[in-house]
């Protein structure tokens, strides 16, 4: 048990997907695995254990934005032996060829700052994802005929971003879309020894405005999912 999360030594599998809404881990735990047990409660940050195709996995809620990712994913790894982490979320499009229901895939996480910051200093380091979650991704993306795009990310610090300038640069330079969380998570990953992932589903467009209703943002996610797993066991 540590500070944030309750599960007893045991309960937490090596594999983690991490949604940032603890009731969507719930959803997924649910649609996704057999006779999956909530292993935490604390703070609602929902986390659940089962099997998928036989393999034990946890869906650990995240929190919104790096600070809280944080948290979990250091506590996954040090305390609990995580050693395979995917986030799985929703994304805003920033390229017009990236659509509503798309898959993207981050290879790399750009971003303003992130808990870790304090770390590097005045280094600017890139945290990317781990090549063979990666790889295994795409391929079973492409099993299913989903539309998916890798290549870069931004994981902002705001939600309600107030820099249109800034927005303007990172579409220009060709990164995909906007998310809050995967900068962090990557870093950790790096620095801990573990394999890191983010499979983003597209919700919200920047350039058009668009966003999925709530009815298709279920059908499409349960397609994120079953990629993280698919992936995480390739």
């Amino acid at each position: 048990m540590t500070i944030h999360i309750g599960a007893a030594p045991g309960d937490i599998a090596e594999t983690v997907l991490m949604p940032g809404d603890p009731l969507r881990a719930q959803w997924a735990a649910e649609t996704f695995l057999d006779d999956p047990i909530c292993v935490n409660r604390v703070r609602g940050m929902l986390g659940f254990t089962g099997t998928w195709n036989g393999h034990r996995v946890t869906i650990q809620g995240s929190g919104m934005g790096m600070p809280s990712l944080s948290i979990y994913a250091n506590e996954l790894i040090r305390d609990y032996g995580a050693t395979t982490l995917i986030r799985i979320g929703s994304a805003g499009a920033m390229q017009s060829r990236v659509r509503l229901r798309d898959l993207v895939i981050a290879m790399t996480a750009s971003t303003l700052s992130t808990p870790s910051r304090g770390m590097f200093r005045e280094m600017q380091f890139a945290p990317c994802a781990d090549w063979g979650l990666l790889s295994a991704a795409m391929a079973a993306a492409a099993a299913r005929e989903v539309t998916v795009h890798a290549g870069g990310i931004y994981s902002s610090d705001v939600f309600y971003d107030e820099r249109p300038d800034l927005t303007e640069q990172l579409t220009r330079h060709g990164v995909l879309a906007v998310e809050m969380e995967a900068a962090e998570l990557y870093t950790l990953a790096a620095r801990h020894g573990a394999r890191a992932l983010a499979v983003l589903t597209i919700s919200d467009h920047l350039i058009d405005g668009g966003s999925l209703p709530s009815e298709a943002r279920e059908r499409s996610f349960a397609d994120m999912i079953a990629v993280a797993l698919e992936a995480a066991f390739a």
